[in-house]
Formats: C-alpha cells, structure tokens, sequence
C-alpha cells in the first residue's frame, strides 16, 4: 500500500499556504499518473472498458470522498473517467490532496 493512502484527509480550516515546488514535487513523486495543474490541483485521467465499468469507479471514489470529507471534481463518460483534486477553502494543494489521489488510485 502507498503510505500516502494509508493516512486519512485533514480537514482544512483554511488560513493556511498552499503547498509549492519543491513540497508539491516530492508529494507527487509518491503518485502514480497524476499531474499538477500550474500548483493550484491535481488531475488524473482513467480509462475502462465500457460505462458500467467507469461508473463503478465514480461510485467508488464518491465512497472514499465521502469518508474523507474530501471531494473531488469527477468527469465521466463512455470508458473514461477525469479527477481533479485541490482544497477549495484555500484554492491550492495541500497534503490532502495527493493523500486523496493516492486512495483513488487504490480503485
């Protein structure tokens, strides 16, 4: 399991930097497919065999959202499914992000 997806997202109260450089980079050098849009989020595309198969895996992250309390944008479609992540309350990365994008990739 990546250590990442073995903690659990922390609420963000907000009043706090979002990550930049070099703390981004080493977060995303843990993740596997990800990238980092101009160090505001994080998007990650899927592919799968049919809809049925992609809607499983929105069904899926929806559970894991909502467990952390951390919800992504989801874009899905016949055989393809895009996840952008960030903390809206302080627009930008933190922590959470990628330790989000590391439980999804778990689907």
């Amino acid at each position: 399991m990546n250590e990442l997806a073995s903690r659990d997202c922390v609420p963000c109260r907000g009043g706090v930097p979002s990550l930049k450089g070099e703390e981004v980079t080493k977060l995303l050098a843990q993740l596997q497919g990800w990238e980092v849009v101009n160090e505001h989020h994080l998007r990650k595309e899927y592919k799968f065999k049919d809809f049925k198969e992609t809607q499983t895996f929105v069904n899926g992250v929806g559970d894991i959202a909502e467990a952390q309390w951390h919800h992504p944008d989801i874009c899905f479609g016949w055989g393809r499914a895009e996840v952008t992540v960030w903390t809206h309350k302080i627009d930008g990365l933190t922590e959470s992000d990628f330790i989000l994008a590391a439980k999804i990739d778990q689907l």
